[in-house]
């Protein structure tokens, strides 16, 4: 992965869009691992629906990458994911490592996330009673 290939992936990543996304076959092999808190995928088909759901379950999503480190066949995104739920504008800060083939196209992909933090702790309900059990930790 040269950082030609990094800067337009990240860039890919920064104007995301409903368009955007056959794209992703630019930027993923066909068989590419992914996983995050709540998925845990082996096809970039599977990637790219993820994304779809994205669109059609938040409001204005996008990631803004904060800072990249590459490395051999690797690199490390650190991003912010901007969204909102009922107009509820929410961030979640987190962390990408990838792993790229020979041709420079993605093989591994791993989002490193805290949901209760980042997430569940932002929630109505739920929210108050986490906040309140890391009062007692």
């Amino acid at each position: 992965m040269n950082a030609d290939s990094l800067t337009a992936l990240t860039a890919w990543y920064e104007r995301l869009t409903p368009d955007s996304l056959s794209a992703i076959r630019t930027f993923y092999a066909e068989s590419c691992y992914f996983k995050d808190p709540f998925n845990e995928f082996d096809r970039r088909e599977q990637v790219e629906t993820l994304f779809a759901d994205m669109f059609r379950k938040l409001q204005e999503p996008r990631f803004v990458i904060r800072e990249t480190v590459r490395q051999d066949q690797g690199a490390f995104l650190v991003w912010d994911f901007d969204f909102a739920v009922r107009g509820r504008a929410m961030t979640i800060k987190g962390c990408s490592h990838l792993k790229f083939d020979g041709q420079g196209r993605v093989v591994y992909h791993r989002d490193y996330w805290d949901a209760a933090e980042e997430l569940y702790e932002k929630l109505p309900g739920i929210g108050f009673l986490i906040r309140q059990l890391k009062k007692l930790a």
